[in-house]
């Protein structure tokens, strides 16, 4: 910023000697005026071009998947950073109490960390136009009895996460149900909570639905009980102290991602196929991968490498077709750990079918072929969607579907339409308009949806292995600075994951 000597330097004498005093004088206040004018939150983002956010690392927020960050909450947030032209920063917090106390210091631009709209918090900060419905819900464990109204839980204490909006719910509900009791646990995530009903150490728990949705596969005897109250509403928290220009802005993000379809694109992708698994299936599937995934891990590893995949994936693909048997075989000649057929098998060069290591790398192979016949234009996951389908039900019926979507008015690149179109394959009507005919087209959407979930939850349970190791070795040596630090939990090494409090962003 000029100086006013800086100001008047920059004006030639003869230039001030022809102006009337009334026109300088105006002049200089009207710079004076336009220097003082201190700049909107959402110029100073614009002027440093980063955008400073804090979130948590659970399945609902941000995790680390197959093409790095995911998370409904960050794909969310991403998008609105594209949509105003600047980089995300992240930073990441231990719990809801940690996160209000940075916010109300302001030392973030907003949180996106599964906040529900309440009315203690619209008493100190702001919320933007709510992106996601949930309802409060009552846990216990399968076996035991169900509890399907509040007096039903008057025997055991509730277990609930401390400053979440559950326990307001509680406060309001205590005048009522004088002996209603809860325990809050500040240092815990929903994750911990459900790990205890599952382990049968405590009889009640308070979870949204939605993180219950995706944690059901990893836990699959919390079961849901009643919901407590009405639907809550999920928004990101803003500082109070903050000007309007952010907030105004992100209301008109998500008026336009509403609009368009993109934020129901968005929850089908994350939300759309969490009920796949029941509670038999989970419960085998957590129970596999701690005996059987052991001694096939290391082959995934290399065929993926080998083939450019992640994984985790292809362990998704093996455990759909096999559950990890490397000598399974089915009635219609498929064998092997991969469910091969012969002629896939000598396609991909693959002499014997029951080898794990063989059959491994045969249904690598074959995923990575059909996955490059899938037109380039599709964007991921969708690609990977319509590859699975492929794998399953043929790429020529896959290509049926697609063409019907079209004729439906619906978009032939997006998962969420072309399976609802598959089903069709089978009925009479529809598959004699197809170039390939006749198909289960059910089984495919069944696979796929299968697929997702079994790979949800190994991803999941790789990031929480991870962070927990990255914990137990930073606790050490993050013990002297815990005093200057804001003490948020670890995160990947493009978010700004322990961000002093001393050194506050340029824009806030």
């Amino acid at each position: 910023m000029q100086t006013r000597r800086a100001f008047f330097r920059g004006l030639p004498v003869s230039h001030l000697q022809k102006k009337p005093l009334p026109v300088i004088f105006f002049a200089l206040l009207l710079w004076l005026a336009c220097a003082c004018t201190p700049q909107s939150t959402l110029e100073k983002i614009q002027q440093e071009k980063t955008l400073h956010v804090l979130t948590r690392n659970t399945p609902t927020t941000y995790y680390i998947d197959r093409d790095g960050p995911a998370g409904f909450e960050y794909e969310l947030v991403k998008k609105f950073a594209d949509y105003l032209g600047v980089d995300l920063r992240l930073r990441f917090v231990n719990d809801l109490g940690e996160t209000q106390k940075i916010i109300e210091n302001g030392f973030a631009h907003f949180a996106t960390a599964g906040i529900a709209i309440s009315p203690d918090k619209l008493s100190r900060f702001r919320f933007s136009e709510p992106y996601l419905e949930v309802k409060p819900t009552i846990i216990y464990r399968k076996g035991s009895l169900r509890p399907r109204k509040v007096a039903d839980i008057l025997n055991s204490p509730v277990h609930v996460l401390t400053n979440s909006h559950h326990v307001e719910k509680f406060n309001a509900l205590k005048s009522e149900y004088n002996s209603l009791d809860w325990i809050e646990h500040e240092d815990m995530e929903t994750s911990d909570l459900l790990n205890l009903i599952e382990q049968g150490k405590i009889r009640y728990a308070i979870v949204d639905s939605n993180e219950l949705k995706l944690y059901q596969a990893l836990f699959p005897h919390a079961k849901a009980g009643f919901e407590l109250s009405e639907t809550d509403q999920h928004a990101w928290l803003f500082p109070a102290s903050d000007d309007d220009s952010l907030l105004n802005v992100a209301n008109a993000f998500f008026s336009r991602i509403k609009e368009d379809g993109t934020l129901a694109k968005l929850y089908y992708q994350y939300y759309g196929h969490v009920n796949q698994l029941n509670y038999v299936g989970a419960r085998s599937f957590i129970r596999d991968i701690e005996s059987r995934l052991p001694k096939y891990r290391g082959m995934f590893e290399s065929a993926a490498q080998k083939f450019g995949m992640d994984w985790k994936l292809l362990a998704a693909i093996g455990y759909q077709e096999s559950h990890w048997k490397p000598r399974a075989k089915s009635p219609t000649g498929v064998r092997g750990l991969m469910m091969l057929t012969r002629t896939t098998a000598k396609e991909m060069g693959i002499r014997n079918r029951l080898d794990p290591a063989s059959s491994i790398i045969g249904g690598a192979k074959y995923f990575t072929k059909i996955h490059k016949r899938v037109p380039s234009r599709v964007p991921e996951p969708d690609r990977s969607w319509f590859a699975l389908a492929a794998y399953n039900v043929g790429f020529g019926h896959l290509e049926d579907a697609r063409i019907l979507t079209q004729r439906g008015g619906k978009n032939p690149d997006l998962w969420m339409d072309v399976k609802k179109f598959l089903p069709l394959l089978a009925k009479k009507r529809w598959y004699r308009q197809t170039r390939h005919g006749f198909a289960r087209g059910n089984e495919p959407v069944s696979y796929v949806q299968n697929i997702r979930r079994y790979y949800d939850v190994l991803v999941w349970m790789e990031d929480a292995a991870l962070n927990k190791k990255m914990h137990a070795g930073e606790k050490q040596t993050t013990q002297e600075t815990t005093d200057k630090t804001t003490k948020p939990s670890p995160g990947p090494a493009h978010a700004d994951a322990r961000l002093p409090m001393s050194e506050i962003p340029p824009t806030l």
